[in-house]
């Protein structure tokens, strides 16, 4: 019967769901969106590895530093040093960065026979750099500690800054121009791992040099970031309160006071992102319930009409022995079968539009949720079931003698 009255005004019924296909579609659309970059980032983290911690004088993750935590001193590559003396602690490693094309465009970092790179990372790392961060190298090596303690003029390039300079022929042995100097290329480094889908890496345009050899390109950069890579993820609180330990009295920290460093995890990453992903979850909501609420008011109204135009009809049924109950069933499951339909279509424009967002050129990592797809389909016919109730009630509760008597 409910199937039968939607095939009987098909353009009515469709209008009167589109706020339901809406609000479907939406919660369908940003959740598969959120659940891939949800995934993707934890294949990120789990890349960085469970056993690695980052030291850095002031926080970067979820806060803006205070003026307090800005004049706090900078930590050193004697800290690093010391650092890699802990039981537990396998390799430490600290790493100044120089980023200029980001501020200023058109900034030329690298060129080599002709060609160019703009916004190339300089970065100026110990021995261990590769060590702590797993880097994998497609060509030649990573610089040695002899190399960075008489500032040798090498560098190891990034997977996409090798391709820009020079395509696919090894550039082991090629001097490439930074800046000001020449530098041999020893080493070129695989595709690194990123957390979003869609374009270039920028980590993957980068030029790693020893430290000693990036103080004398730049100077003026002194923020030292500390990476610390340990034996065993159980370890994980015992080293983080060595570290904590060590640094406290390296720096002359009173026992009263609280640390003037900070000390991050992958999981900062993890927790960081689900902050800001709950955000998402709460617009998606938001937006979702206009279209469901419009679409409910919508599924009420047109079904007081149907009340009304069919007033004698429910007169006839009650006339022959349909009990209250039953008109009431008929009226509800119309309404739920309505909103449902409308479900159904915001589950499968919610799926295109996900397949579609996955194979854009910015590729954001979109994957279908299930769960979302059954709570989408599921609050669409708790929809119907709520603002259907009342026609349905005012239905069964027609007076039959006078139900029979409307034209």
């Amino acid at each position: 019967m409910a199937l039968d009255t939607l095939r009987a005004n098909k353009l009515r019924s469709g209008l009167t769901i589109l706020g339901i296909v809406i609000g479907v579609t939406t919660v369908i659309t940003i959740s598969s969106v959120i659940n891939g970059v949800n995934n993707r980032v934890s294949e990120f983290v789990s890349s960085l590895g469970s056993n690695v911690f980052w030291v850095f004088h002031i926080p970067v993750m979820g806060v803006r530093p205070t003026m307090e935590q800005l004049a706090r001193k900078k930590l050193t590559v004697d800290d690093v040093i010391a650092l890699r003396t802990l039981p537990h602690v396998i390799a430490a490693d600290g790493g100044y960065q120089h980023v200029k094309a980001q501020f200023r465009v058109g900034d030329v970092a690298i060129k080599y026979n002709g060609k160019k790179v703009a916004g190339t990372i300089l970065q100026g790392d110990t021995g261990e750099v590769s060590e702590v961060n797993d880097f994998m190298l497609i060509q030649g090596r990573m610089f040695t500690d002899e190399e960075d303690e008489r500032a040798a003029h090498v560098v190891v390039i990034g997977h996409d800054t090798w391709e820009e300079l020079f395509g696919s022929e090894n550039a082991i042995g090629k001097e490439v121009a930074v800046e000001s100097g020449l530098y041999t290329v020893i080493g070129v480094l695989d595709k690194r791992k990123q957390p979003f889908g869609g374009g270039k890496n920028p980590n993957d345009n980068a030029a790693f040099f020893p430290m000693g050899t990036f103080h004398n390109l730049h100077p003026e950069d002194k923020d030292l970031w500390v990476s610390v890579k340990y034996d065993d993820p159980k370890n994980k609180g015992l080293v983080e309160e060595e570290i904590r330990e060590m640094l406290r009295i390296r720096r002359k920290v009173k026992v009263q006071a609280d640390d003037d460093f900070e000390i991050f995890g992958p999981d900062s990453i993890t927790k960081l992102w689900g902050q800001l992903t709950g955000g998402l979850v709460a617009f998606m909501i938001a937006v979702s319930s206009v279209g469901l609420m419009v679409g409910g008011v919508g599924v009420m109204n047109i079904m007081l009409v149907s009340v009304t135009e069919r007033t004698r009809e429910i007169g006839v049924r009650k006339a022959i022995g349909a009990t209250k109950r039953t008109i009431l069933t008929q009226f509800t499951m119309e309404a739920v079968t309505l909103c449902a339909v409308g479900g159904l279509f915001g589950v499968a424009v919610g799926a295109v539009l996900t397949w579609i967002v996955y194979f854009l050129p910015i590729g954001l990592p979109a994957t279908l949720s299930t769960m979302w797809v059954c709570i989408g389909f599921g609050v669409s016919c708790g929809i119907g079931l709520l603002f259907g109730i009342y026609p349905a009630w005012k239905a069964a509760n027609l007076d039959p003698i006078e139900a029979l008597r409307y034209e």
